[in-house]
């Protein structure tokens, strides 16, 4: 290398330190120590490594960055506008403020150029494993000699919180079973957090226990050695059998007066910590200045456009020789379904055996992979209770990526964070199941889930006190209000298989965030199919004439009440029954509509075995609720629904006092 290229590698590592520090100042708030820290380490990787293509972010033959350490967002903000994409100079003088394309964290559904929203630490690097195990999956199924059609490398870098949340651990350990050799992790090594030094909170070797997953482990000293990071990278991505975690030793803060404390973390340096810092880095420019020497050679539109045509001019000779391969991944990367999916989808018999909405779940699973190739997932080690098992799909595993079934093991966060990075890198349908209890362990990738309008399908069974003997340590009372209360997100609790298969349906035709199924362990009468109704999010399931009261319910407890207005008939009461398994998508239909399913000045009662509190919006003052005030108890799930008032009579009183 010569002392030029060193010059201008050198200014342009300090181009980015100094546009980060400045764009901090000037929002008086931010996190200016990563930066100043990881720098040389970005550089490396997107200067001698990154395949991408500024002028078209979402090239599918692109490798995958995720910026774990979601604080540090003013380091991939300065890469994209140095690198040519969609980023003003004026978007970084707006760091955090309203409007602007450089909000406090990267978001991927707001930035072009970004592949995953991060932030809440871990989650970036364990939706990398995801990304990882997407690529090794599609280029299994569809990749020929000659035409590695998936064959990108997927590079996250993290700092010392990421790899101290329990989602590490989770997603750390399935990505070394699994051997995913094209995934390589960068750790910002400053052994400082926001409160203190590392030292004070952990004492544990973190390259023996990554090595113990099956990682390899390579150590660069000096965090500012360009050529040690590279020659590191290079190591990595020659290994195609393990995951690779690079531990760069660098030094938060860099330059400034707070380098190596706490204190360099997440405050502005102030107009005086900003001058040191750049008199520190030999930065004699006005705030805001990329040398005209960086901003040619970190321009990288000219590589990135010459790099999607080599890509392309293959993917048309692929097309060429596998037409019809070639029509599944162009299919698969645009998330096109296949026309009259409806088609597609089992029908149940009315009258006939109760059928549990897991089973039906699991019918309609294997109907719609038949169909829909990238339907894929797994459960936290119950695929024999979600059913969410696809029959001959095979297993994904190492050296076996093709498989469409995922034994994820009892990490319920890290399969929910993979299964985000199944659908951000493009092409899988990620489905992911466990019990609706342990929805409380995957929230936190539920909700990027929604932020990131992902559409990952979440199958969670044993949805009520209804799943009996367990008791109330695996019954839900709180979780369908919690799922409900995420922005975007459509929670769907059908009322027998007929629903079911309708809701699936919907889950996969909704692209703008994630579906979360609740479904029954108990068996339940079959219903009249409607699918029609069900993709309203309520509909009349049983009408009357001059109904004096509204039945509403979702679940188990809409036969519940087709039975209460039964007996309420006979007493001489009419009742029109409701079925809501979507809450959210009957909210997003007109007013006309709403009025025509639940009257207006017809008292209602709701009927749903969870905490009553979604349910207050559809009653208004005049009604009532039937649900969950305590957690469940150990019983019969008969006995349970007879204890806690889910039964007729019970129904029939309530209404009466309505009345």
């Amino acid at each position: 290398m010569t002392a030029i290229q060193q010059g201008v590698e050198q200014l342009s590592v300090n181009t980015m330190r100094t546009l980060a520090i400045d764009a901090v100042q000037a929002a008086n708030s931010g996190h200016p120590g990563a930066p100043l820290g990881a720098s040389p380490m970005a550089y490396v990787l997107w200067q001698r490594f990154l395949r991408h293509n500024p002028q078209n972010p979402e090239w599918a033959g692109r490798d995958r960055f995720v910026l774990s350490a979601g604080h540090a967002s003013m380091l991939i903000y300065s890469l994209l506008h140095l690198t040519g994409y969609d980023m003003p100079l004026e978007d970084l003088r707006r760091f955090r403020q309203w409007g602007s394309k450089t909000p406090g964290h990267p978001e991927f559904f707001h930035t072009k150029g970004l592949d995953a929203t991060t932030g809440p630490l871990g989650q970036g690097a364990a939706m990398s494993v995801g990304m990882a195990m997407a690529e090794a999956h599609l280029a299994a199924r569809y990749n020929r000699p000659g035409f590695p059609v998936f064959g990108n490398h997927v590079y996250s870098i993290l700092g010392d919180g990421d790899l101290q949340e329990g989602i590490n651990h989770e997603s750390a350990a399935l990505a070394g079973h699994l051997k995913l050799g094209k995934l390589i992790w960068l750790h910002d090594d400053n052994a400082v957090q926001l409160d203190t030094a590392t030292d004070k909170a952990e004492s544990e070797d973190t390259a023996a226990r990554y090595r113990a997953y099956g990682w390899e482990v390579l150590r660069v000293e000096d965090g500012n050695d360009l050529d040690g990071i590279e020659a590191a990278i290079r190591q990595a991505r020659e290994n195609p059998d393990q995951p690779t975690l690079i531990q760069v030793r660098t030094v938060i803060g860099f330059g400034s007066p707070r380098a190596g404390t706490s204190k360099a973390h997440g405050e502005p340096l102030g107009a005086e910590g900003v001058a040191e810092t750049k008199a520190a880095l030999g930065w004699t420019f006005p705030p805001f200045t990329v040398p005209d020497e960086v901003r040619t050679h970190m321009d990288a539109r000219e590589r990135g456009a010459a790099q999607e045509a080599e890509w392309q001019t293959m993917l048309d000779r692929y097309a060429a020789e596998h037409p019809e391969l070639a029509a599944e991944v162009l299919a698969l990367l645009k998330r096109e379904l296949p026309a009259n999916l409806a088609d597609a989808l089992p029908s149940f018999e009315v009258g006939g055996k109760g059928v549990a909405t897991r089973n039906a779940s699991g019918e309609v699973i294997n109907a719609l992979a038949g169909v829909v190739p990238g339907l894929m997932g797994g459960s936290a080690d119950l695929s024999g209770s979600t059913k969410t098992t696809i029959k001959d799909g095979g297993t994904l595993e190492p050296g076996h990526y093709g498989g469409r079934n995922v034994y994820f093991g009892v990490r319920e966060f890290g399969m929910a964070a993979a299964a985000n990075g199944l659908a951000l890198y493009g092409g899988p349908r990620p489905l992911v199941g466990t019990f609706l209890v342990f929805a409380d362990y995957l929230k936190p990738a539920f909700r990027l889930s929604a932020i990131q309008m992902q559409p990952v399908t979440y199958v969670l069974t044993h949805d009520s006190i209804g799943l009996g003997e367990d008791g109330p340590t695996h019954q839900p009372i709180e979780q369908l209000a919690m799922l409900r209360a995420v922005p975007g997100a459509h929670v769907i609790r059908p009322a027998d298989a007929n629903e079911t298969a309708a809701a699936w349906l919907m889950a996969l035709e909704y692209g703008k965030g994630p579906t979360a199924l609740a479904l029954s362990r108990q068996d339940l009468p079959v219903l009249p199919r409607n699918i029609e109704g069900v993709k309203k999010g309520a509909y009349v399931i049983r009408d009357a004439e001059n109904a004096a009261v509204v039945l509403v319910a979702s679940g188990s407890e809409v036969s519940l009440a087709l039975d209460a207005a039964e007996a309420l008939a006979a007493a001489g009461t009419q009742a029109r029954v409701v079925s809501m398994p979507c809450m959210e998508v009957f909210r997003e239909q007109d007013r006309s509509y709403r009025d025509s399913v639940l009257t207006p000045g017809v008292p209602r009662v709701a009927i749903e075995a969870a905490s009553k509190s979604p349910w207050y919006e559809w009653v208004g003052e005049g009604g009532a609720v039937i649900g969950m005030d305590t957690f469940g108890a150990s019983a019969p799930a008969s006995v349970l629904m007879e204890k806690f008032g889910f039964n007729v009579e019970n129904v029939v009183k309530v209404v009466q006092g309505v009345l």
